[in-house]
Protein backbone atom coordinates (compact mmCIF):
# COMPACT_ATOMS: atom_id res chain seq x y z
CA UNK A 1 0.00 0.00 0.00
CA UNK A 2 1.40 3.79 -0.69
CA UNK A 3 1.14 6.47 1.39
CA UNK A 4 0.84 10.00 0.93
CA UNK A 5 2.10 12.87 2.57
CA UNK A 6 1.35 16.07 0.70
CA UNK A 7 2.88 19.92 2.09
CA UNK A 8 3.05 23.12 0.63
CA UNK A 9 -0.33 24.46 1.58
CA UNK A 10 -0.62 28.04 3.29
CA UNK A 11 -2.13 31.33 3.42
CA UNK A 12 -1.75 33.59 0.21
CA UNK A 13 -3.07 36.90 -1.45
CA UNK A 14 -5.38 36.48 -4.63
CA UNK A 15 -3.32 36.56 -7.72
CA UNK A 16 -0.56 34.57 -5.36
CA UNK A 17 0.80 31.48 -6.42
CA UNK A 18 1.70 27.88 -4.42
CA UNK A 19 3.25 25.02 -4.76
CA UNK A 20 2.07 21.43 -3.29
CA UNK A 21 4.50 18.42 -2.93
CA UNK A 22 3.10 15.12 -2.38
CA UNK A 23 5.52 12.34 -1.39
CA UNK A 24 4.74 8.37 -2.04
CA UNK A 25 6.13 5.81 -0.61
CA UNK A 26 5.43 2.21 0.48
CA UNK A 27 5.38 0.66 -3.00
CA UNK A 28 5.14 3.59 -5.86
CA UNK A 29 5.72 0.99 -8.35
CA UNK A 30 2.55 -0.12 -8.24
CA UNK A 31 0.73 3.61 -8.71
CA UNK A 32 -0.91 4.16 -12.25
CA UNK A 33 -1.74 7.78 -11.33
CA UNK A 34 -1.35 10.46 -8.75
CA UNK A 35 -4.18 13.31 -8.57
CA UNK A 36 -4.94 16.27 -6.42
CA UNK A 37 -8.64 16.92 -4.64
CA UNK A 38 -9.66 19.93 -3.17
CA UNK A 39 -12.80 20.20 -0.38
CA UNK A 40 -13.84 24.09 0.62
CA UNK A 41 -16.13 23.97 3.86
CA UNK A 42 -19.45 22.72 3.45
CA UNK A 43 -18.76 21.59 -0.30
CA UNK A 44 -18.35 18.05 -2.00
CA UNK A 45 -14.57 16.97 -2.74
CA UNK A 46 -14.18 17.70 -6.90
CA UNK A 47 -11.49 16.53 -8.97
CA UNK A 48 -8.78 18.94 -9.64
CA UNK A 49 -5.95 17.45 -11.45
CA UNK A 50 -4.05 13.79 -12.22
CA UNK A 51 -0.85 12.66 -13.93
CA UNK A 52 -0.81 8.99 -15.30
CA UNK A 53 2.41 8.31 -14.09
CA UNK A 54 3.90 6.00 -16.67
CA UNK A 55 3.96 8.29 -19.43
CA UNK A 56 3.08 12.24 -17.69
CA UNK A 57 -0.42 12.45 -19.32
CA UNK A 58 -1.92 15.25 -17.47
CA UNK A 59 -5.65 16.21 -16.89
CA UNK A 60 -7.41 19.14 -15.42
CA UNK A 61 -10.63 20.29 -14.09
CA UNK A 62 -12.24 23.25 -16.46
CA UNK A 63 -12.05 25.32 -13.39
CA UNK A 64 -8.23 25.26 -12.90
CA UNK A 65 -7.17 25.15 -16.67
CA UNK A 66 -4.54 27.61 -17.46
CA UNK A 67 -3.77 28.26 -13.99
CA UNK A 68 -2.66 24.84 -12.23
CA UNK A 69 0.28 22.22 -13.48
CA UNK A 70 0.80 19.19 -12.61
CA UNK A 71 3.93 17.24 -12.89
CA UNK A 72 6.13 13.92 -11.34
CA UNK A 73 9.10 13.83 -10.27
CA UNK A 74 9.94 10.14 -10.91
CA UNK A 75 13.12 9.78 -8.92
CA UNK A 76 11.84 11.11 -6.16
CA UNK A 77 8.31 9.66 -6.46
CA UNK A 78 7.04 13.05 -5.81
CA UNK A 79 3.98 14.71 -7.74
CA UNK A 80 3.48 18.73 -7.37
CA UNK A 81 1.00 20.98 -8.04
CA UNK A 82 1.96 24.30 -8.90
CA UNK A 83 -1.28 26.68 -8.32
CA UNK A 84 -0.68 30.34 -10.25
CA UNK A 85 -3.46 33.23 -9.78
CA UNK A 86 -5.07 31.81 -6.97
CA UNK A 87 -8.68 33.41 -6.19
CA UNK A 88 -10.21 33.00 -2.87
CA UNK A 89 -12.68 30.17 -4.63
CA UNK A 90 -9.34 27.87 -4.65
CA UNK A 91 -9.29 28.25 -0.49
CA UNK A 92 -10.37 24.13 0.26
CA UNK A 93 -8.56 21.22 1.44
CA UNK A 94 -6.21 19.88 -1.09
CA UNK A 95 -5.51 16.47 -1.23
CA UNK A 96 -3.06 14.39 -3.20
CA UNK A 97 -4.40 10.71 -4.23
CA UNK A 98 -3.39 7.47 -5.90
CA UNK A 99 -4.75 4.55 -8.26
CA UNK A 100 -3.39 1.21 -9.16
CA UNK A 101 -5.11 0.92 -12.41
CA UNK A 102 -6.71 2.93 -14.62
CA UNK A 103 -10.06 3.40 -13.35
CA UNK A 104 -11.19 6.44 -12.02
CA UNK A 105 -11.14 4.57 -8.20
CA UNK A 106 -8.28 6.36 -6.03
CA UNK A 107 -7.51 3.60 -3.42
CA UNK A 108 -5.11 5.97 -1.33
CA UNK A 109 -5.25 9.69 0.21
CA UNK A 110 -2.86 11.94 1.67
CA UNK A 111 -4.02 13.85 4.88
CA UNK A 112 -4.55 17.12 3.27
CA UNK A 113 -3.31 20.60 3.32
CA UNK A 114 -4.58 23.47 3.85
CA UNK A 115 -4.83 26.40 1.19
CA UNK A 116 -6.11 29.61 2.10
CA UNK A 117 -6.49 32.70 -0.58
CA UNK A 118 -7.35 36.12 1.02
CA UNK A 119 -9.53 38.56 -1.02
Amino acid sequence: QVQLQESGGGLVQAGGSLRLSCAASGRPSSTYAMGWFRQAPGKDREFVSTIIWIDGSTYYADSVKGRFTISRDSAKNTVYLQMNSLKPKDTAVYYCAARSSPSYHYDTWGQGTQVTVSS
